[in-house]
């Protein structure tokens, strides 16, 4: 069973100046080409659409779906295969699983990758030979209701698919890039950001060692210092489709039986806990297997 990952992507400058970042995301990948995963699933903060959609070509590409950005960073490329036989897949758990308000999902033939997607998959493998799939991010929908949806998907990490969330566990732009703009990497942290990050902390252990998401699903209302950390929470909601990917289907890890449920029980190391800009927390997840373990 391949892990799921929660990655905060950070700054596109991440690709051309990584820090302490850079060689995190380097000893992550080395971890990653060594499980020789068939296949990528990529939920990034940058896709938002109004329903759910995946994309379906044969050849993925890099866009550059930012702009300011040194002259360097637009000559990157990341062109690794797609797969329309795992977009079909995709499609068929989520309908499959019939969640409110991700029934449907289309096939998107035209949709290139974005930077949410793609620079990090650069770090992990970096010669674009494992074939990628990116879907949408609905941000209509709660956090309870992405952690369903990552449900549908567990399956696939049993059939040789990495699925990974892709955001940014800290995301107030806003104190990047204001008067006193601080430095990418080394500066001090605010702290309202550890606050917020350890909070979320004892509800993920919670949630993995309980099986209850309700408290973490919560996070919006709950959590210090939350809306100060996601203005707008698009780049928080990829963490929850990853936690319900590694919690698994609600009958069980891939629908196994529940004395296995001890052995396969979720749990969660970080690859990363930098924080660039002083606001932007770059925490980033590996989920091993999946489920909760059974009671004693």
């Amino acid at each position: 069973m391949l892990p799921a990952l929660y990655v905060s992507h950070g700054s596109p400058m991440l690709a051309i100046e990584p820090g302490p970042v850079g060689p995190a995301f380097d000893a992550l990948g080395a971890r990653l080409r060594a499980l020789q995963p068939r296949a990528v699933l990529v939920i990034s903060a940058h896709w938002i659409y109004s329903t759910l959609a995946v994309t379906a070509a044969e050849r993925q590409q890099a866009w550059h779906d930012f702009g300011g950005f040194p002259p360097q960073l637009y000559a990157l490329r990341y062109d690794a295969p797609g797969s329309p036989a795992l977009a079909a897949r995709v499609k068929a758990v989520v309908e499959a699983a019939g969640i409110p308000g991700a029934g449907f999902v289309a096939l998107d033939e035209a949709r290139p990758l974005d930077h949410g997607a793609w620079l990090p998959m650069r770090y992990f493998f970096p010669d674009a030979d494992v074939p990628v799939v990116q879907l949408a991010l609905n941000p209509y929908l709660d956090p309870a209701v992405q952690i369903e949806i990552g449900r549908a998907l567990a399956p696939l990490r049993d059939e040789g698919v990495l699925v990974v969330g892709s955001g940014s566990f800290t995301h107030n732009l806003r104190e990047v890039f204001g008067e006193d703009r601080p430095t990418q990497h080394g500066g001090a942290v605010e702290l309202y950001v550890e606050a917020f990050r350890g909070w979320m902390a004892d509800a993920l252990d919670e949630a993995l060692r309980t099986g209850d998401t309700a408290r973490i699903s919560r996070y919006r209302s709950e959590a210090p210092h939350a809306r100060r950390a996601h203005p707008t929470d698009e780049h928080l909601l990829p963490f929850f489709v990853a936690l319900g990917a590694a919690l698994g289907p609600a009958g069980g890890p891939a629908g196994g039986p529940a004395d296995s449920a001890a052995a396969k029980a979720a749990r969660v190391a970080r690859a990363t806990d930098a924080v660039t800009y002083g606001v932007l927390a770059m925490d980033t997840f590996v989920f091993e297997g999946m489920g909760v373990a059974a009671a004693a």
